[in-house]
């Protein structure tokens, strides 16, 4: 009985992490387009993808570009928000999926920043 128990409690927590996938999925183009400065900036090599879904400012890009990222963050952390409390999915697991669905998705040329920390084009 205890094994079924268990299988179950994995299923469960199983399924919530796919359903959390497939809603970010669908979310992120929407987020995507509606950041068109953000689109500019990462093909003029100011800013990067981050493993944590986030994005960052590349070392020795200007001032607004720090902003831009701190303003895009803010919108992705409460969309990720929503998502982990509408699956009961930590915070972090939702980020983390993201950032590895964006990372896949950025084009070769653009930044992204390695496990380590470290920027590199991909």
């Amino acid at each position: 009985m205890m094994t079924g128990s268990i299988s179950r409690r994995h299923m469960l927590r199983l399924s919530g992490a796919v359903l959390a996938a497939g809603l970010l999925a669908a979310t992120l183009p929407t987020l995507a387009l509606a950041q068109d400065p953000l689109a500019a900036a990462k093909a003029a090599g100011q800013i990067g993808e981050r493993p944590d879904g986030l994005v960052g400012a590349v070392s020795g890009a200007p001032a607004a570009a720090q902003a831009l990222a701190e303003q895009v963050n803010a919108q992705r952390l409460a969309r990720y928000r929503e998502i982990a409390q509408g699956n009961g999915t930590a915070l972090d697991k939702v980020q983390a999926v993201a950032g590895q669905q964006l990372i896949e998705r950025t084009p070769a040329g653009q930044y992204v920043m390695t496990a380590s920390g470290q920027w590199q084009r991909k």
